[in-house]
């Protein structure tokens, strides 16, 4: 190529450069020429110099050089593929649509009201237990990766819900995370794993240690997010700041993220303080004081922080999602033998508790209230945790030393590793520590544990324990052998539900166990078998986490946990949406025992609370009833007489009812509540994305296009499903990059479903936008077919109505930080003779591919096209999305600069003090004033560095419209009298239509001219009876006499989709006496004849089905 070719606009292509560059200047320096560029595919900006011989090696095209050649079903594919690409602009919903869920209004409004709006994601989602925080998060992922703001995606959880959140992502959405643990880390040596990997679900536990946290620190992620984030806690003290370890962590994940999500249902925990540490952690400054949170929650208008209750969560019916929870605690009497299995064992712990912590040794203390768990648990339990202990006692006896105590027990972290590593900790800290610290005092140990032994397997003789006994009159109360009901036992120990299942199957139910040694399959297939067959389900704590147990409304908590939020949590695996019956759960408590009584006392306080309130709310915040103390702390006081039992019960009888109200209200953020749902906006969004979507229809047709375009076997199954035999290479050969945001591509598909319905029920690959089978056949079609697009197509029109030219354009909206606010894809009409329109980007559905006529026309220029795009289209469009963002503006100057305001005011203060109290010879600490110095210079830079964020978001600016391609289209002669429009009579039918719809009390709105595939939207307001507004869909279609009718195929798929919401009215006699036929769901009633060759269906015999005055 020599330099004459060098035109601006031409695209520029040579192995010089990764994609194909748009040529902005050229300019000649010495012998060599100077160019500057744009890439097509990247818009990245090139600046090269070239001499002769570099040219000789580019070859340059112009654009506007179009002859209309192309291939028409090519440039047709082409242009749905970028329509493909940007689904979102055509369904508001759109993660909903392809994703396999079935959300419920809460859950819509949070993502798409909330969270997704906002430029730059920082949010809490905080909504009560239940509600479905997983299924947000991954609709929200799956919005921001559709929309090219997502790749590396970091989701950082408690230990023992790291495979639950991989599987919940995979099976609902589709998206594929890789776990990093200890071990893949140390697999990896030499290789940083958080960079490697795209898509990653780590423990929290894990991340926060030092070596960890440093290889974490060098990477940086699009979004991360993190459940039950209130664990990352810090705690202020006057002016001393603590921040644990994994607080620390939130601050590296807040400075290495773009977007941070926190999930939690206990954000605050009585401690405002605390919730604001927390908050820091999204966005440092925000809310200077609790009283601006609140008044923002009043207000509607909180930008970082989102709690709903679940008394106010409803479905689309306006029907309460969680049934009523009645929780009854029954009381039994030990027997004589396991009262004096327990005193003695108890004893034992009391002293050997005492005695460890006189000595400091902490993990030996903790060691034996492992002991005093299993007690409490059963028979069975402890009497193996005591042959155990004894067992290894002897052993180290043997060996002349015992082990002395390591570190510290971490028990918050115990609380969050998976259950079978816990076990596994427990049992070795109960093995091998002791308090002994002479030969003689472990001889002296060994024999007490030989007597306790005895006494267990004397109370064991009995066969019956009086707590399985009393497990026995709750199942006859609840009649459940009769009723079939079914039940879910809890236990803390894997003794305890072996015990447990060979009883209840003696007695003649079908049991199934579910512990947390299960691997993920196991579990999934426990779970199964207890909804279809068993109907008693014995689990431990970890083994009923993650799973969802709707189905089951009656439990059992045979031994209770310390821990209150574990009691929580066992609850709320059947009291959860999806659950029909009212839920019934019994408690089993020792009266005669010390814990016991201490559970006796709490139970009964919990009851007063749960009346005076109104609301079973209480059993999820019951850590927070009791004031300034844990429930384990009272147990362990009562256990090793460091209190007496008198003192304790006391302490929580105390405890004022209303008090208690208004702790249980506070701890559940009640006054930060959204208790209001927009419900009617969450359905009208739902109107419009089953009005525009391309799920499951337009994608479906759209794919058999392809394949058979592509010469790719595609069969059609008898069950109604596809199979994909052979995947050819350069579909299924996809890059690195490809995997990591879409997936793998895999050489053969046996059932493919475009319906995510029909996918479900027949288990079968959900083929939708995002999923890699699709999205690798629109790159092969994007890239096989630009050079049609680049010379351009033409079509005809059977309905003869239009002859000129379809722009087809992509059009983007920036801010001042040079973001993408928004992008849109639109098609501009210019015909021969009239003014320029906009119409729906689907128009090629309804039109023909046609041979390159003679005479083709001249060519209008696109800057025409581009002109009318940028002033009727784009400018709409970015007055939109400012109205958004100017909205979002105000919220933060009213409350991010106000709070930073306040707090300069108040260190200007202290600084002020500070000076004053040196005036009069205070001795302060240079280091102290250095410091608040220091506070208010980054309080200032804080501010102006937001001020600047809303300046720069909402200045916005539309970028030149990308043209993707054009067409030329042509009238097509009609080939009958069916095919042939007529304007006048046309008009006469809708006319005619309106007129109908508006006698009969309807509020109808002519869209005839934006090519929805129907002609009015005709609404019913809602009513008492029914809250939510019906939509009728009209298409109408008028004959001057009478005769067969023709649809497009927008207007067949449209009846597809919509059912009985879709209605053809049908005007016959137009020119003379116009008489209406309605057909309703035109697609189940009718059976037109498909004409390829006109693009059409025709209707001869629609009479048959029309329906009379509806």
């Amino acid at each position: 190529m020599g330099d004459s070719a060098l035109k601006v606009g031409a695209l520029l292509e040579g192995d010089f450069w990764p994609e194909p560059l748009r040529l902005l200047t050229h300019e000649q320096l010495g012998s060599r020429i100077r160019i500057k560029a744009v890439g097509t595919k990247t818009e990245r900006f090139y600046s090269h110099i070239l001499s002769a011989s570099d040219l000789a090696h580019v070859s340059a095209t112009t654009e506007t050089g179009r002859d209309f050649g192309g291939r028409g079903e090519a440039f047709f594919l082409a242009m749905e593929a970028h329509r493909i690409r940007y689904a979102q602009q055509f369904d508001p919903l759109l993660a909903v649509n392809v994703s396999q869920v079935d959300p419920l209004p809460h859950q819509i409004e949070a993502v798409y009201h909330y969270i997704l709006p906002n430029p730059r994601i920082r949010f809490l989602l905080a909504d009560d237990p239940g509600a479905g925080k997983t299924i947000m998060t991954g609709l929200l992922l799956k919005e921001l990766k559709y929309r090219g703001l997502v790749q590396r995606t970091l989701i950082v959880v408690p230990g023992h819900l790291k495979d639950q959140w991989r599987r919940e992502m995979k099976e609902r959405f589709g998206e594929t995370f890789t776990v990093v643990d200890r071990s893949v880390m140390d697999a990896s040596w030499g290789r940083n794993i958080w960079q490697e990997n795209a898509q990653i679900v780590t423990s929290m536990d894990f991340a926060k240690q030092d070596d960890v946290l440093a290889s974490l620190g060098e990477a940086h992620w699009d979004l991360v997010v993190v459940d039950e984030a209130h664990k990352m806690a810090a705690y202020r003290y006057g002016e001393k700041t603590t921040r644990t370890g994994r607080y620390r962590l939130g601050e590296l994940l807040s400075r290495k993220s773009n977007f941070l999500l926190f999930l939690t249902a206990t954000p605050h925990r009585g401690d405002p303080e605390n919730f604001h540490l927390f908050l820091e952690l999204l966005q440092p400054g925000f809310f200077a004081n609790p009283e601006q949170l609140r008044e923002a929650v009043q207000n509607a208008d909180n930008p970082l922080f989102l709690r709903r209750l679940k008394e106010d969560l409803k479905d689309f019916e306006g029907r309460l999602l969680f049934p009523p929870r009645r929780v009854a605690t029954k009381t039994y009497q030990l027997n004589d033998q396991e009262k004096r299995l327990y005193n003695a064992v108890t004893e034992y712990v009391e002293k050997s508790y005492n005695k460890a912590l006189v000595a400091d040794k902490r993990n030996v203390a903790f060691a034996l209230l492992i002991l005093q768990r299993r007690l409490a648990s059963s028979v069975r339990a402890v009497r193996r945790s005591l042959e155990r202990r004894r067992e290894r006692l002897e052993e180290l006896l043997r060996l002349g030393s015992w082990l002395a105590e390591r570190g510290t027990v971490d028990e918050d972290m115990l609380e969050d590793v998976p259950e079978a590593e816990r076990l596994r900790h427990e049992e070795e800290l109960l093995e091998r520590l002791t308090a002994a610290e002479t030969r003689e005092e472990l001889q002296a140990e060994i024999a007490t544990l030989d007597d306790l032994i005895r006494l267990a397997r004397e109370a064991e003789r009995y066969e019956i324990e009086t707590k399985l006994n009393e497990l026995r009159n709750v199942m006859e109360a609840e009649h459940i052998r009769q009723t079939g009901e079914k039940l879910l036992i809890f236990t803390e120990s894997r003794e305890t539900l072996e015990y447990l299942k060979e009883k209840l199957t003696d007695w003649g139910y079908t049991v199934v166990a579910l512990h947390g040694g299960l691997n993920l399959e196991a579990r999934i297939r426990t779970e199964h078998e207890f909804r279809e067959q068993a109907q008693v389900m014995v689990s431990t704590e970890a083994g009923g986490e993650g799973i969802n147990l709707q189905f089951c409304s009656l439990m059992v908590n045979y031994d209770i946990p310390w821990n209150p939020n574990r009691l929580e949590q066992r609850m709320g695996r059947i009291h959860r949406y999806g659950q029909q019956k009212e839920v019934h759960i019994y408690n089993l408590v020792a009266a005669d025992t010390r814990e016991g009584k201490v559970l006796t006392a709490l139970f009964h306080k919990l009851e007063q609370v749960q009346t005076a309130l109104g609301s079973d709310r209480v059993f999820d915040v019951i850590g927070e009833v009791i004031p300034g103390r844990s429930l384990k702390e009272l147990i362990v006081e009562a256990i090793t007489n460091r209190r007496t039992l008198e003192d304790i019960i006391a302490e929580i009888e105390a405890l004022p009812d209303q008090e208690a109200v208004d702790r249980a209200r506070k701890a559940a953020l009640e006054g930060l509540a959204t208790r209001h749902i927009d419900l009617q906006r969450v359905l009208g969004e739902d109107r419009r994305a089953r009005e525009n979507r391309l799920v499951p229809e337009y994608i479906e047709r759209f794919f058999e296009r392809a394949c058979h375009f592509l010469n790719i076997h595609l069969e059609r199954r008898r069950d109604g499903l596809w199979r994909l035999p052979n995947v050819p290479y350069e579909i299924h050969h996809v890059s690195q990059e490809f995997k990591d945001r879409f997936g793998e591509v895999f050489r053969k598909y046996g059932k493919l479903a475009f319906d995510k319905q029909t996918a479900r029920r027949q288990e079968a690959e959900f083929v939708a936008p995002g999923h890699p089978l699709l999205e690798a056949l629109l790159d092969r079609l994007l890239s096989g077919c630009a050079e049609d697009v680049r010379r351009g197509a033409v079509f005809a029109d059977p309905d003869g109505r239009m002859d000129g030219w379809l722009f087809f354009l992509e059009g983007e909206i920036c801010d001042g930080a040079n973001q993408v606010a928004g992008k849109r894809i639109f098609v501009i009409y210019h015909p021969i003779q009239g003014a320029l329109t906009s119409v729906h980007p689907s128009i090629l559905w309804d039109l023909k591919p046609a041979q390159l006529p003679s005479e083709i026309g001249t060519i209008p220029d696109e800057n025409e096209a581009l002109a009318f795009a940028i002033e009727k289209v784009l400018e709409s469009y970015r007055a939109e999305l400012l109205e958004e963002r100017q909205r979002r503006a105000a919220i933060k100057r009213k409350y991010g600069l106000r709070s930073l305001e306040q707090m300069i005011v108040e260190s200007d203060a202290k600084l002020i003090d500070y000076e004053t109290r040196r005036a009069k010879g205070d001795n302060l600490p240079d280091m102290e004033v250095l410091n608040e110095q220091r506070r208010r210079e980054e309080l200032e830079g804080r501010k102006r560095a937001l001020e600047e964020a809303i300046r720069r978001e909402t200045s916005l600016l539309p970028s030149t419209p990308k043209v993707l391609g054009v067409a030329r289209v042509t009238p097509q002669p009609a080939a009958n009298g069916a095919m042939r429009s007529d304007a006048q009579i046309e008009a006469i039918g809708m006319q005619v239509a309106m007129a109908y719809e508006r006698e009969h009390g309807r509020v109808p709105e002519d869209v005839s001219t934006q090519n929805l595939g129907y002609d009015i939207r005709s609404r019913t307001p809602p009513t008492e009876e029914k809250q939510a507004e019906s939509v009728r869909y009209i298409e109408v279609k008028a004959r001057a006499t009478t005769g067969a009718i023709v649809l497009t195929p927008n207007e067949w798929l449209m009846a597809q989709r919509l059912g009985n919401d879709y209605w053809l009215y049908v005007v016959e006699h137009a020119a003379s006496q116009p008489r209406l036929h309605t057909i309703q769901n035109p697609a189940a009633r009718l059976q037109p004849e498909e004409q390829a060759e006109i693009v059409r269906y025709v209707v001869k015999n629609w009479q048959e089905a029309s329906d009379e005055d509806r």
